[in-house]
């Protein structure tokens, strides 16, 4: 038997639906005849995260402490409103985004809105109830008191600054201090709880530095275990995966300052699939900066997302509620051999600066496949639309090395952006082609996958497929035109690129086996 994974109808309040016959010991049951199966206890918690128009400016010299806390108090100010409001429709935490009370800054423009932090698992402070402990501490004092007097959890990316002797210390910047792009949480009587020092900076946070070593910050509370990270952090395993294989923890909290790049890293796009990838809950914040491309919020199961926002139109921000079970199901999937038909016809094409090795979906339905390296990646569909749209499945199996480093394995169909093949890949916004069968499956060996669906208007189309068996599969079709449908793997074992695979490209021509009768008989017993 397999189970399904379905993502999750939403009503009014965009609350999670779990079916009504569904009881206790029936899970339990299940979850021990099944090979994946999800499922949550009935005790549950309110979530709630923010994407915030952050103000900000680019002074051309460094603004004064005073110009800088200026600045920051009016960030508060709606973070003060949002946190009050979150509370009164019952959130017991609530996440606030990545840069959000000071915007983009240079390193010496960023230094007048820093405080030190103090390490929570050295010292014990109340802001709130103790704001003359330390010299220069209003903000922390603000959020101390703003989770105190809303009797919530707050968590606030907040620069940290520590100084440091190079003398003593041979990584200390030259400047004598450590600037840390950091998370803050607060417990709601307003005691700091976690610190969280960002690991992996993106190429452009150069006003920031690297901490000497990952941090793996996790806290309980009565309505679940905690871990927390920072953005870019995602794609890799430490910290972000360790906090779940090897800390155990039930939700990840997630501030972020996001730039969709399409096709396959739109910001809720991808943050739901790695949740559903990896079992747990996830709360992302989002900065809400159209000019950068930044935007989409989420408050997301294993199942797919509860309530997301993504809006490229509007300047405001958006305070998203909902309730989630504290104690999301693991998914177990297995992986198994794909049947290959060789195709002659396969082309390469850039996606994302990656050379993906294509194949074009010549009919309204089909069976094909292709492969790159040692992946295989293989699609069943029926679709119907303009015959000026051309989709193509790809196949990536390689180090990439654009804007970082790390190993990646994809399977993606997408829609090429004209009927040239060099435009597969690139990004696109809008289609009309409908799919109402779509079964994309690969071969992967490594167990880190996160599947991927994105509809035109960039929606997520939630309730119309499912991950099933390391399968994406939507037997009942996909209402709205698809832009792209993905199996996103990580192989973090071979991010330091000595790996080289022996197949190449060439392999495609190499005499894989023709048993397409086989694949359906397999798919027939799996999904019929």
């Amino acid at each position: 038997l397999q189970s399904d994974v379905t993502v999750p109808f939403l009503d009014s309040t965009s609350h999670l639906q779990t079916p009504a016959n569904m009881k206790p010991h029936g899970a339990l049951l299940l979850l021990c005849l099944l090979h994946a199966v999800w499922g949550y206890d009935d005790t549950t918690f309110v979530a709630a995260v923010y994407e915030h128009a952050v103000n900000w400016s680019e002074p051309a010299r460094p603004p004064s402490r005073q110009q800088a806390l200026e600045l920051m108090r009016g960030n508060l100010d709606v973070y003060r409103v949002q946190t009050r409001e979150a509370k009164r429709q019952g959130a017991d935490i609530i996440v606030f985004p990545e840069d959000g009370l000071y915007g983009f800054q240079t390193r010496d423009n960023l230094y007048p809105y820093l405080e030190t932090i103090p390490d929570p698992e050295q010292i014990v402070w109340n802001p709130c109830d103790d704001p003359d402990r330390f010299n220069d501490t209003p903000v922390q004092r603000d959020l101390s008191c703003m989770a105190k007097d809303n009797d919530i959890y707050i968590v606030v990316n907040f620069g940290d600054k520590q100084f440091c002797d190079s003398s003593e210390d041979s990584t200390c910047p030259t400047d004598g201090k450590y600037q840390f792009n950091t998370d803050v949480v607060f417990d709601n009587r307003g005691t700091i709880l976690a610190r969280y020092h960002k690991q992996h900076l993106f190429m452009t946070e150069v006003q920031f530095n690297q901490p000497p070593a990952v941090e793996f910050t996790t806290f309980q509370t009565p309505f679940g275990k905690f871990g927390v990270f920072t953005c870019f952090d995602v794609l890799f395993r430490e910290p972000a995966v360790a906090l779940v294989e090897d800390y155990g923890v039930d939700t990840i909290l997630f501030p972020t300052a996001w730039m969709d790049v399409l096709p396959l890293f739109v910001s809720v796009e991808f943050h739901q699939a790695w949740a559903m990838g990896m079992g747990v809950n996830f709360l992302s914040a989002n900065t809400h900066v159209l000019d950068r491309r930044m935007t989409g919020s989420a408050i997301i199961t294993p199942s797919g997302a509860v309530s997301y926002y993504h809006d490229m139109d509007s300047s405001e921000g958006m305070l998203l509620v909902a309730e989630i079970p504290i104690k999301p199901m693991k998914n177990v999937v297995t992986s198994t051999e794909l049947p290959i038909r060789e195709q002659d016809t396969a082309f390469v094409s850039d996606l994302f600066d990656d050379p993906f090795t294509f194949v074009e979906l010549k009919s309204d339905s089909d069976y094909v496949s292709v492969c790159h390296n040692d992946l295989c990646c293989s699609l069943n569909y029926t679709k119907s639309g303009p015959s000026s749209e051309t989709y193509a499945l790809g196949a990536f199996d390689d180090l990439h090395t654009h804007e970082g480093q790390y190993y990646l394995q994809i399977c993606a169909l997408v829609k090429c952006a004209n009927s040239s093949r060099d435009s597969c890949g690139q990004p696109i916004r809008d289609a009309q082609t409908i799919f109402s069968h779509l079964q994309l499956a690969g071969n992967f060996k490594f167990p880190h996958v996160f599947p991927e669906v994105l509809t035109t208007g960039l929606d997520l189309a939630m309730d119309e497929w499912q991950y099933k068996a390391g399968s994406v599969v939507s037997t009942s079709g996909i209402r709205e035109s698809l832009l792209t449908a993905a199996l996103f793997g990580r192989v973090y074992e071979r991010d330091d690129g000595n790996f080289r695979s022996t197949n190449g490209v060439e392999g495609l021509s190499s005499g894989l086996p023709l048993i397409v009768t086989l694949f359906f008989v397999v798919n027939y017993i799996l999904y019929a």
